[in-house]
């Protein structure tokens, strides 16, 4: 089969935006360092889709759980272990990192379906003393750990 015989792995679809809003896309495009607008808007699209897949909680995702806390605040560390201890199925690692002025910053990796990622990161977030939470995910998963 040659080249121009190939079946193009692409679809061609067409957008009009009020121009304010298409330069700001230049911006981002050059900000960025993406290609072309084409790249860029691909890169949305497939970010929007994934947080829809998470919303609907039906597909296996992989993200990360990003907490910021006063590690200071009575009891909180013990809370957010004991959720992070129920949820040992999803939790696959954890990072923590002491900021300033009684602040931690802890990294969750998780993997997991994207309805119950999205529990967990509420339940975590939620604690009174975390001062800000995210949960971010991916519909690329992990293989398998063993």
């Amino acid at each position: 089969m040659s080249s121009t015989q190939k079946k193009s792995t692409a679809s061609r679809i067409s957008i009009s935006l009020p121009a304010p809003l298409c330069d700001q896309l230049d911006a981002m495009v050059v900000a960025r360092g993406h290609a072309s607008r084409s790249e860029a808007i691909s890169k949305m699209i497939s970010e929007q889709l994934v947080e829809h897949q998470q919303q609907l909680g039906r597909q296996v995702m992989a993200g990360t759980i990003t907490l910021i806390f006063d590690h200071s605040k009575s009891g909180l560390q013990s809370r957010l272990m004991k959720i992070q201890h129920k949820f040992l199925k999803e939790i696959i690692s954890s990072q923590h990192v002491h900021l300033e002025n009684h602040h931690s910053l802890e990294v969750l990796l998780v993997q997991g379906p994207g309805i119950r990622l999205k529990r967990i990161a509420d339940e975590l977030i939620t604690c009174k003393g975390v001062k800000h939470g995210y949960l971010n995910v991916t519909s690329t998963i992990l293989p398998p750990i063993y």
